[in-house]
């Protein structure tokens, strides 16, 4: 949005479409890279960024003197099902980790007590819980998707770190690209054998293509990650997992004293399909709404109207 503001006020007519598209420039070549190894430099600087990011959106939130007591101790009900879809989406990312263990030198240090996977979740959680909870003290039920797009856009602190963390996201692409490839590739693995070079490209162009497509078909992805979360997540992240165990565990092990076993994985199928119905249902609701709003026009006069000091 904010760069959309600067090419509005320099007479550039150009919509978040266009820009969608100089992105894909980019993202053609990072996806293009097919070894772990070479990933690292990039998911280093993306870890740097968002770690300058974090200062700074800590800066913005201490800025002024933080006041509870206007907040409500909780939202209202009917936006839980939306908060579960987003969560159940944010647990998912744990696939993203897998292959690493496959690739490092040492994959016994990925698991156990300390060990890599922990002592990143912890990072990670608290970061978001800080991040989080500070930012609605300060924002309010005015917290957009990233904290990031409630800082101002006329000081430069906030605009670098509004690009720092837009870099990031962009850095960490093709780390997130790797696994569905991996799988990918090698279901494909005998028949392109014969040109797998050639092959690989095109499939991959192909892929980032359709992505970019999609993008631009839906560039608002904040209500659209918790429909995904809700209706694919919430079954294959926790539903399916549950059945799996229940078969397995009839067939082997047993279901333990008083069946706990069970009755554990038959109260998460329940709340996986509640999550996934009430998520969706709210879920569309905000897609109807997000793309049903004001018109473009609407959208520059306003980008224009607010004030730039």
């Amino acid at each position: 949005m904010k760069v959309l503001r600067g090419c509005l006020l320099l007479g550039w007519d150009l919509s978040v479409r266009i820009y969608i598209l100089i992105i894909l420039i980019p993202i053609l070549f990072i996806g293009q890279i097919r070894s772990l190894k070479f990933l690292v430099p990039f998911s280093g600087s993306a870890n740097v960024f968002i770690v300058v990011v974090f200062a700074i959106v800590l800066y913005y939130i201490f800025k002024e003197p933080l006041d509870i007591s206007d907040k409500p101790s909780i939202v209202s009900w009917t936006k839980w099902p939306v908060f579960f879809s987003t969560v159940i989406f944010a647990m998912e990312g744990i696939g993203a980790v897998m292959p690493v263990e496959n690739s490092m030198e040492k994959p016994q240090q990925f698991l156990g007590y300390p060990s890599v996977l922990l002592i990143a979740m912890i990072i990670v959680t608290v970061m978001y819980a800080v991040i989080g909870f500070l930012g609605f003290v300060r924002f309010g039920d005015e917290i957009r998707g990233s904290i990031t797009l409630n800082l101002p856009t006329d000081e430069w602190p906030a605009v670098t770190g509004q690009s720092l963390i837009g870099i990031a996201i962009l850095l960490t692409f093709g780390l997130q690209f790797y696994i569905p490839m991996d799988i990918l590739l090698r279901k494909l693995e005998n028949r392109i054998a014969k040109k797998r070079n050639i092959s690989e490209i095109a499939i991959r162009t192909g892929i980032m293509l359709a992505m970019g497509a999609v993008a631009i078909a839906v560039p608002d992805l904040e209500p659209v990650i918790s429909l995904v979360g809700a209706v694919f997540f919430s079954s294959l992240g926790i539903f399916v997992p549950a059945f799996i165990e229940i078969v397995f565990l009839s067939s082997y092990e047993g279901y333990g004293a008083l069946k706990w076993k069970l009755w554990k994985n038959i109260l998460l199928m329940i709340f996986s399909l509640v999550a996934m119905f009430a998520g969706a249902f709210v879920s569309i609701l905000d897609i109807i709404e997000t793309y049903t709003g004001g018109s473009h026009e609407e959208k520059k006069l306003a980008i224009l109207s607010s004030p730039l000091d």
